[in-house]
């Protein structure tokens, strides 16, 4: 009997290692692919935010208000140069975090806008600079209040629906990044600078008048579908050059009673936040610490590779900010030396390693 080989062949060995060959090759093509998907797919479908001018691109220019920034030197760092009513030299933390997301690279101002439907789908801004929880701060400023930024919020829901049905638009906000900055402007301007709130409040019952409305502003935007709610603290009030300059004496040293009425804030706001928390099930609501890294940036501001963190980059840098901070006045040769912009603002350059900060702390609870 004539015996066979089972053992492939010359030709049948090149035609096996072929097909292996590229079947590895489509393996590793779809891996790739997958990898690239992964990467490439933002972790929230949009970057919603209330506040101040921390996270205002440009609210206050369609308002009547003194609080504008829409003009040089404000804006020169940004794409294309251009002042766009963000209160920095370049891109605000909104833009930073969105970025950082994978979602987009700035977040629109939502008033005054003619906004397409990917920016709508994808976040907007409500916030508006020298606003706060006081309802008297906005007033004072000419700011919109935070409960009517709510109202615009709601608007805004509106237009998801009409864009994506209502099925996507609910599952849209339900799953975006809610940022809530406010709060500075209370005690730096409506407390520590006019008579009006002084004559009846100390500063632990302002705090609690603050954390009232703050508690009231964070309940009504869950109840409007909010479920992934990073709510920014307050930083070292105290240690802003404006507050030195104001309060800090010939030294312009930073203002105890300011950084700690901050952090008494702070502490109740984040206990507050921790009681919410519990109430509202399947909800990630969690308090954002920016007075720890400000303060160090403040403090040792060569660690990270800034000169100057007691002013300033534009004019004196000592109280210059909004329409004080103008085209006449000249601005630091390197506002990347600066940690802040003006006297109320950090730079751009501050913000990322603010944001950075924030994300790689807390990103895992929101995601």
């Amino acid at each position: 009997m004539e015996s066979r080989s089972i053992l492939p062949g010359a030709s049948q060995l090149a035609t096996l290692h072929l097909l292996v060959v590229i079947l590895s090759f489509c393996f590793c093509s779809q891996i790739l692919a997958f990898a690239v998907n992964q990467t490439s797919k933002p972790i929230v479908p949009a970057v919603i935010l209330f506040g101040d001018s921390i996270v205002d691109p440009g609210n206050n220019n369609a308002i009547k208000t003194i609080v504008k920034c829409n003009f040089p030197p404000y804006g020169k760092d940004f794409i294309g140069h251009v002042p766009t009513g963000r209160f920095c030299n370049g891109k605000i933390p909104g833009d930073l975090i969105a970025s950082s997301l994978g979602v987009k690279e700035i977040v629109p101002a939502y008033v005054g806008q003619k906004l397409g439907a990917e920016d709508l789908l994808t976040g907007v801004s409500f916030a508006s600079g020298a606003t706060g929880y006081d309802p008297l701060t906005p007033v004072i400023t000419s700011a919109i209040s935070m409960p009517d930024q709510l109202k615009l919020f709601a608007e805004y829901k509106e237009k998801l629906k009409e864009i994506a049905g209502e099925e996507r638009a609910n599952n849209i906000v339900a799953e975006s990044l809610f940022v809530v900055c406010s709060g500075s402007d209370d005690l730096a301007n409506t407390y520590f600078i006019t008579p009006f709130r002084q004559a009846h409040y100390d500063v632990p019952s302002y705090v609690n008048l603050l954390i009232g409305y703050s508690s009231q502003f964070i309940q009504k935007l869950y109840q409007m579908g909010a479920r992934k709610i990073a709510y920014v603290g307050l930083p070292p009030i105290g240690c802003l050059p404006s507050q030195r300059t104001l309060g800090g004496g010939p030294l312009r040293e930073c203002v105890p009673i300011r950084n700690e009425a901050a952090m008494l804030y702070n502490s109740k706001i984040n206990a507050e936040i921790n009681r919410l928390s519990k109430i509202f099930k399947g909800t990630k609501l969690i308090y954002l610490d920016i007075y720890t890294i400000i303060l160090d940036l403040v403090q040792r501001p060569s660690v990270y590779g800034f000169e100057v963190s007691n002013k300033g980059c534009c004019g004196t840098g000592a109280i210059e900010v909004s329409v004080l901070c103008n085209p006449k006045l000249p601005t630091c040769p390197d506002d990347t030396k600066y940690v802040f912009w003006d006297s109320y603002h950090p730079t751009e350059r501050a913000y990322k390693i603010i944001v950075d900060y924030l994300l790689q702390r807390y990103l895992k609870y929101l995601s």
